[in-house]
């Protein structure tokens, strides 16, 4: 199994652990993947909402690993506003990415999808061997989507990212919330985007 699922507690966000090497998300504490210090090399955050990125700094300490964030979603890092980490009663880490992406990149085989809607630089991270797609807050394995009424949001990009991800073949479905659907992922992909056309959002 390439993915280890870390859940994430309360309002923050699941990580997980990709062939040892890279952490997606860090809504988790770093006593939760203190086994992989070692291993880790690569932080990749699917956005910069809070909840995904509140143990950054610490994680980053910890494994000495680079920094990996879509360049429309950078500044969220830095912004309290972008962030949304006054909700959290805190403040944005402040840390600078070493690695900005634009979409395109393969990272350790993982290929770095931009789908924009829930925020600007909103990424999913897609594996052609196996299927497997970590989609933080874009999609959901219950046939859900993101919101998109956050500071950047659009409900028109996500429709336009949700039928991006209905064209791949996703077996394991990895979201940013909820339990990870291990088959048939792409289901609940397209049943996010029937859901979204339909005029619910």
């Amino acid at each position: 199994m390439t993915v280890t699922f870390i859940p994430g507690r309360g309002m923050y966000a699941n990580a997980y652990l990709c062939r040892g090497t890279v952490l997606v998300d860090a809504g988790v504490t770093p006593m939760a993947i203190e086994a992989h210090r070692d291993t880790i090399t690569h932080i990749i955050l699917t956005h910069s909402h809070f909840d995904h990125i509140a143990y950054l700094p610490a994680l980053v300490k910890l494994t000495g690993a680079k920094v990996c964030i879509h360049a429309s979603d950078a500044g969220g890092l830095s912004s309290d506003l972008l962030s949304l980490s006054m909700q959290f009663g805190s403040h944005a880490p402040g840390i600078v990415p070493d690695i900005v992406l634009e979409g395109g990149e393969t990272i350790e085989g993982y290929e770095v999808i931009p789908t924009p809607g829930h925020t600007p630089g909103s990424i999913c991270l897609y594996d052609p061997e196996t299927g497997d797609l970590l989609s933080g807050d874009t999609v959901f394995s219950d046939g859900a989507f993101g919101r998109y009424d956050f500071p950047g949001g659009s409900l028109f990009d996500l429709k336009q990212s949700l039928e991006k991800l209905t064209a791949l073949r996703v077996s394991g479905l990895y979201p940013g919330h909820g339990l990870p659907a291990l088959e048939h992922g792409g289901r609940h992909i397209k049943a996010a985007g029937t859901l979204i056309r339909s005029g619910y959002a």
